[in-house]
């Protein structure tokens, strides 16, 4: 294909777009607008607070790029320090940092997966999820009505039916769903969802693997997360938890088991190709992060009108 006719292939494709009114554009908001979309769910993008905690990170000397990737010239006491006490809020065996949800996500559903196994998901569930299930090895890939029980149960009595190394334990289940719905701002309803595989899945091949995307920071007791606040770190899988919302960061952290851990590191190619986060990105994923643990993110919305969650918004209107 010659460099016009592409050129035109695309300027087609992007006119067809547009048509449908589906045309994505690059805007800056304006000085006097109202902010009705942003994910900055505590305005810590504009705390004193962190700001103050940042700018203190950031004196004496530092290293501004890591070096490279974290398997190699990247990785530092600093970010492993940081890795273990993230951990630790979140009360996870282990955790791995990644430098976005995006890489977190596609890495996990990407490598974790084996031959012959199946990947059931949320139909709303990330892109970022989409992207590792397409790149994984699962046998199969099927969605779910959006937080419906009752479909994820259909879907998984029908692979059970279909599938005998399902019943019996040789294949895996994979159950992917997101704890707090970023366009709808509804909940999942996680403990029934958890209770349905381990019902069905009697052999303990069912693993459930939750995004906490928009949950930190907002969900649980200091914004643990919705798993957390439930009382099901032990029954998940993996936990993907990410800095870019509510605490106004870059980056993310899979939670998940030592040997699951050290899986990814040799096998999720987000992490071992990419240059790892530099020490200013993590000394503001510090910053943030303290103020949770210290509780002070819980006071921001008292001095600088952070717009409380509402009781409505922690209940699901889709639970069947």
């Amino acid at each position: 294909m010659s460099e016009e006719t592409l050129t035109e292939s695309m300027r087609n494709t992007l006119e067809r777009r547009r048509q449908r009114s589906g045309l994505r554009s690059l805007t800056i908001a304006g000085d006097n607008s109202t902010d009705f979309s942003s994910n900055d769910f505590l305005s810590l993008r504009s705390s004193s607070l962190l700001r103050a905690a940042y700018m203190e990170r950031l004196r004496g000397d530092f290293d501004f790029g890591s070096g490279g990737s974290r398997l190699l010239d990247g990785n530092s006491k600093f970010a492993e320090q940081l890795e273990t006490d993230i951990t630790a809020f979140h009360r996870a065996p282990a955790g791995l940092l990644f430098n976005s949800g995006f890489d977190a996500n596609s890495g996990l559903y990407a490598s974790v997966p084996q031959s012959g196994d199946i990947v059931i998901y949320d139909e709303y569930i990330h892109a970022s999820v989409h992207e590792g299930m397409r790149l994984s090895r699962a046998a199969t890939r099927v969605s779910f009505a959006h937080n419906s029980v009752a479909s994820l149960r259909a879907t998984l009595e029908s692979m059970k039916r279909g599938n005998s190394s399902i019943a019996s334990g040789k294949s895996n289940v994979f159950v992917g769903l997101e704890s707090v719905y970023s366009m709808d701002g509804d909940i999942a309803p996680l403990v029934d969802i958890v209770r349905c595989v381990d019902e069905l899945l009697p052999k303990k091949n069912g693993y459930v693997i939750v995004d906490e995307a928009h949950a930190t920071g907002v969900m649980g007791a200091r914004g643990a997360g919705l798993v957390c606040e439930l009382g099901l770190e032990n029954r998940v899988f993996a936990r993907v938890h990410t800095f870019g919302k509510a605490l106004s960061c870059n980056g993310a952290i899979v939670l998940c088991s030592e040997i699951t851990k050290q899986y990814l590191v040799n096998y999720a190619r987000p992490l071992i190709y990419s240059t790892f986060m530099s020490y200013p990105a993590l000394a503001a994923i510090r910053s943030s992060y303290e103020l949770l643990w210290t509780g002070l993110a819980e006071n921001v919305n008292t001095t600088e009108s952070v717009v409380e969650v509402s009781p409505a918004f922690r209940q699901s209107p889709r639970t069947t």
